[in-house]
């Protein structure tokens, strides 16, 4: 009962907080064929998967693109371009195959579509990039970790519990994933690609 009402409360105040955030958004082509791209970028990684020991699988790159969408054009886009991957990824991923229709609310429109918080802060200084991509990966965890306390925890392993299973299984993929990609994203000059990208937007 507990976890299901943490797990309401998360989900309901996450997606209306998206929501109001993504006001004032206009969808120009451009923006139209970035969101495309960096969408179709990230089905495509997460359709490639290597099995951990967990059970669990860790997905190459799979954050990157709509972290770069979020750091470089506009995190609002980043943001709706999410739920976009997650309404997708019911019908292209089988990994991605919900066990419960409100599954679909709490990891599938969460997990994706937090990857635009990367972009909150800004990406002018290395700390604020540090920041957005910290709190992204936070909130693709906990999504993860509470759909698979409400969903998959007849998967339990002997002795572990719902939340010791779930905290095992998706941490030990998503914290390699997210360190990986946030050392990524430092190491890429971001201030150039986001001239490149406004550049782009003005011709």
């Amino acid at each position: 009962m507990i976890s299901a009402t943490v797990t309401t409360v998360f989900t309901v105040s996450y997606l209306l907080f998206t929501l109001w955030l993504c006001r004032g958004l206009r969808l120009t082509a451009k923006s139209i064929c970035l969101a495309g791209l960096c969408t179709a970028l990230t089905l495509v990684l997460n359709s490639i998967m290597i099995p951990l020991p967990t059970g669990s699988t860790f997905n190459f790159g799979s954050m990157l693109p709509l972290m770069l969408l979020a750091l470089v054009y506009d995190y609002r886009l980043a943001m709706v371009s999410g739920w976009l991957c997650g309404v997708l990824a019911l019908f292209l991923l089988p990994a991605w195959q919900p066990v419960h229709w409100a599954q679909v609310f709490v990891e599938h429109l969460v997990c994706f579509s937090c990857l635009g918080y990367a972009g909150v802060f800004g990406s002018d200084k290395r700390w604020k990039i540090l920041y957005g991509a910290l709190l992204s990966v936070f909130l693709s965890a906990v999504g993860h970790v509470l759909s698979g306390v409400i969903f998959f925890s007849q998967n339990a392993w002997d002795g572990w519990g719902a939340w010791g299973y779930s905290l095992a299984f998706n941490l030990s993929s998503k914290i390699p994933e997210g360190i990986l990609t946030i050392l990524i994203l430092l190491a890429l000059p971001l201030s150039a690609l986001k001239k490149a990208a406004k550049e782009g937007t003005q011709t």
